[in-house]
């Protein structure tokens, strides 16, 4: 096994980084051997079978080729939970962990009914389902490809979730259903596709990535709506938004009636959430 990893050292670090190759690697080894980095090092003397080096040669050349990990092994980690992905669903971003970390420490009450709105994976609502005091969660889209996913998810860490297969702009939410809405929407502008690398534009699905530059609240415009109807008064919604329309995105939340709105930056500094409450009387 040392020379299988000395030679998949040799060809990932060029792609990734010395570092990222490191937990490139782990993630191979975690996909096809349910191994942890423990596991690896007290298994570093063992023989690999044929058939595991032909796997991981697979592997490798997908990689070569561009692929992202994540869909390569079938999973990606996320607030502690390995998920499902494959092509078709977008890969779950540590960013959006500061999202539910926003959740869980805001909302201590027990029985709360959440909704995730865009849930892909169940990344978002997952994480939910299993850090909230006995919530009632919801998770909505548009794909029937993204909630299989999701529901296998669910199943897999044993995670009570409601699936809504609805496009967001044609569903219309029974009044008062909800007392969180939470979602982390399309908001990559169209703009930037320039500076985002091949593995995503090839291989994420961009529907679930982009917003055209001439409308960019799209989404965050509908979802504020919904809120103002399926909310609870006092109700709060939460964002995953693009630092370049943080500014429109507050304006936008002030005219509809939103209080206490509140914006605040990721892990690497940029603006990356939003927060608010509806309004106890929507006018």
């Amino acid at each position: 096994m040392k020379a299988t990893l000395q030679e998949m050292r040799r060809r990932l670090t060029p792609l990734y980084g010395e570092g990222e190759a490191r937990a490139v690697i782990r993630a191979i080894f975690h996909a096809l051997k349910g191994w942890g980095a423990t596991e690896m090092i007290m298994h570093e003397g063992d023989e690999l079978s044929p058939y595991m080096r032909e796997k991981i040669e697979e592997i490798l050349k997908r990689l070569e080729a561009g692929e992202p990990v994540q869909y390569v092994v079938g999973e990606a980690y996320f607030y502690g939970m390995d998920l499902r992905v494959r092509p078709g669903v977008l890969i779950p971003r540590p960013e959006t962990a500061g999202l539910v970390d926003m959740v869980v420490a805001d909302c201590s009450g027990s029985d709360l009914r959440v909704l995730d709105i865009g849930t892909g994976s169940g990344a978002i609502a997952i994480a939910l389902a299993r850090n909230l005091r006995f919530p009632q969660v919801s998770a909505l889209d548009a794909s029937a490809a993204a909630l299989e996913i999701a529901r296998e998810n669910a199943s897999m860490l044993k995670a009570k979730v409601k699936f809504i297969e609805a496009d967001i702009f044609a569903w219309e939410p029974a009044p008062e259903s909800f007392d969180v809405i939470v979602s982390n929407p399309p908001y990559v502008l169209e703009s930037e596709k320039k500076e985002m690398s091949d593995s995503v534009l090839l291989h994420e699905p961009s529907e679930a990535l982009f917003v055209p530059d001439s409308d960019p609240l799209v989404f965050y415009r509908r979802i504020a709506d919904v809120g103002l109807e399926a909310l609870t008064p006092g109700g709060r919604l939460y964002f995953e938004i693009n630092p370049l329309t943080a500014d429109a995105l507050r304006q936008m939340l002030e005219d509809k009636g939103y209080s206490e709105i509140e914006l605040e930056k990721d892990i690497h500094g940029r603006m990356r959430y939003a927060r608010c409450r509806k309004p106890d009387h929507v006018q």
